[in-house]
C-alpha cells in the first residue's frame, strides 16, 4: 500500500470511534502502529493521563520489554511526562544531552537503544489528554514532515477520544432519563391503585408511600412496583424495621403516620377503617371479610 492511501485510512480509523464497542486501548495501539509505519522512527507509544493523575502508558507499538520499561520511566521523569504537563511538543530530544534535565529517562533510553526523540501532545484546544513519544535509534531529529504528521494523527486521536468519551457520557445522560421517566410513570399507576383503594386524592396517595418509603428506608419507586404488583404496601421483616421506640413502647412511626391498632395477638386480621389489617403489617384491600 502506497504511503499517500496509508495516511488517508489511518486518519478515518482515528474518526472512527462512534461505535458501541470502542477500545481505547486497540485505537491507541493502532496510532502507534501506524506512526511506526508512516514516519521515520523506530518505535512510539502514547501516555495517557486520567485527570489530577500523571499519564501512564497505554500503548506501545513494540511490546518488547525494554521499551516497557522505558515508558515504566518516563510515567515518573522524561520528556512525555513534560509535554503532557505543558501541553507543548518537544522536537527534537537529544538523548546524548539529556543527561542533567532527565538523568533516569535518558539512561534507560540509551540502554534500549534510542539516541533522539520526539514528543507530541495529545490535546484538543485547551484539554491536553496525554502524548504521543516517537524514539529514534540515530541521534538525527525526527524530519520536519514527519513532526507535522505526527502531531496531525496526535489532534486526530484526541478528537476521537473525546467524542466516544462524549457518546458515551451521553448514553449514560439518556439511560439515567430513561430511568426516571420509568419511574414516574410507575409510581404514577401506584398512586391510582392507592387513590381507589383509599379514597384518597392524588397528593395523600403519594404522601402515603413516601412516607412508608422514608420509614422503611425503601426506594419510592419499589414501593410504588410493590403496590401496583401486590395491591398492598409492601411488609419489611422485622429485623430491618428501625429499632427506635417511642415513649409508650410502641415502635417508632415516621412522623406524621397516624398509629394503627396493632393485630391480635392470635394472628387475625382486623378492620381499619374499612382497610382490612393483617397480623404481619401489610395491608390488604377488601375490609372484614379479607383473607387472612
Amino acid at each position: 500500500m502506497d504511503r499517500e492511501r496509508l495516511v488517508t485510512e489511518t486518519f478515518i480509523e482515528l474518526a472512527d470511534t462512534l461505535v458501541d464497542d470502542f477500545d481505547v486501548v486497540a485505537f491507541l495501539q493502532q496510532l502507534c502502529t501506524r506512526c511506526a509505519e508512516l514516519l521515520d522512527v523506530r518505535s512510539a507509544a502514547v501516555l495517557l493521563a486520567l485527570p489530577d493523575e500523571p499519564p501512564h502508558p497505554v500503548a506501545p507499538c513494540d511490546p518488547g520489554a525494554a521499551l516497557s520499561r522505558l515508558l515504566t520511566i518516563a510515567q515518573r521523569e522524561g520528556p512525555a511526562l513534560e509535554c503532557h504537563r505543558s501541553g507543548t511538543a518537544l522536537n527534537p530530544v537529544d538523548l546524548g544531552d539529556g543527561a542533567d534535565r532527565w538523568p533516569v529517562f535518558t539512561a534507560g533510553a540509551r540502554r534500549a537503544g534510542y539516541r533522539s526523540a520526539s514528543v507530541l501532545p495529545l490535546r484538543l484546544r485547551q484539554q491536553t489528554l496525554g502524548s504521543l513519544l516517537l524514539l529514534r535509534t540515530v541521534a538525527v531529529p525526527v524530519p520536519a514532515a514527519d513532526v507535522r504528521l505526527a502531531q496531525a494523527l496526535a489532534d486526530a486521536a484526541a478528537i476521537g477520544l473525546v467524542n466516544a468519551q462524549t457518546l458515551a457520557e451521553h448514553r449514560t445522560v439518556n439511560a439515567q432519563l430513561r430511568t426516571a421517566l420509568h419511574s414516574r410513570v410507575i409510581i404514577e399507576q401506584a398512586k391510582g391503585v392507592l387513590m381507589h383503594r383509599l379514597d384518597a386524592s392524588a397528593d395523600q396517595a403519594f404522601e402515603t408511600m413516601r412516607r412508608y418509603a422514608r420509614h422503611h428506608r425503601l426506594r419510592l419507586t419499589a414501593v410504588a412496583q410493590t403496590v401496583i404488583d401486590q395491591d398492598l404496601l409492601p411488609v419489611v421483616p422485622d429485623h430491618q424495621r428501625p429499632s427506635a421506640r417511642t415513649n409508650d413502647g410502641q415502635a417508632g412511626r415516621h412522623p406524621g403516620e397516624v398509629p394503627q391498632p396493632g393485630p391480635p395477638v392470635d394472628g387475625t386480621t382486623r378492620s381499619v377503617n374499612g382497610t382490612a389489617q393483617s397480623a404481619d403489617g401489610g395491608v390488604r384491600p377488601g375490609g372484614e371479610d379479607a383473607a387472612p
